[in-house]
């Protein structure tokens, strides 16, 4: 492990949340001289406390002890087969369960909610069921996934969308 890139990024998630050391140190019940040590690279945060620290800071332990990159093992492959079985399981749901089953409707609800969308409509057009895909496969990507994209564009009828996930996957890789 380096101390030094743990701590510059520690100091980095901790100024983009808009934080003081002493504030950071008060949420975390440490002192500011030990924030500044981590800062520093002097020590590293105690075991005890690394979940509180990931979560005040909006990060994953892995990525905050790998310094602000994702390990290699979050980097795995993500196949657009499985996605699109993924989404035929949900669909997979409401006929096994039934359409007015609380689970399948929850599920629906909680995904449209959270999405601001109507699921359903969207999976019942190709057009938009694709753009679903992409969604999903950006969201992996922006979690340390990758995708194949020799996959991506021999699958894909949108255009736009190939570009849009090529984007984010050239942004991934900018972030590293």
């Amino acid at each position: 492990m380096d101390n030094l890139k743990i701590g510059c990024y520690i100091q980095h998630l901790r100024k983009t949340a808009g934080m003081t050391q002493k504030e950071l140190a008060e949420k975390l019940n440490v002192s500011f001289q030990a924030v500044s040590k981590w800062e520093n690279g002097d020590a590293l945060p105690d075991t005890g406390l690394l979940l509180d620290l990931c979560d005040t800071l909006g990060t994953t332990a892995d990525k905050l002890l790998n310094g602000g990159v994702f390990a290699a093992r979050e980097r795995r492959l993500m196949p657009l087969e499985e996605v699109t079985e993924a989404f035929r399981c949900m669909e997979e749901v409401g006929r096994l369960l039934g359409e007015n089953s609380t689970f399948f409707t929850g599920m629906i609800e909680g995904i449209n909610e959270k999405m601001n969308m109507d699921l359903l409509t969207y999976l019942k057009d190709p057009v938009t069921r694709e753009v679903m895909y992409a969604e999903a496969l950006i969201q992996g990507i922006m979690e340390g996934r990758t995708v194949d994209m020799d996959e991506i564009r021999a699958s894909f009828q949108n255009k736009h969308m190939i570009d849009v996930i090529q984007s984010y996957i050239d942004k991934a890789g900018a972030d590293q």
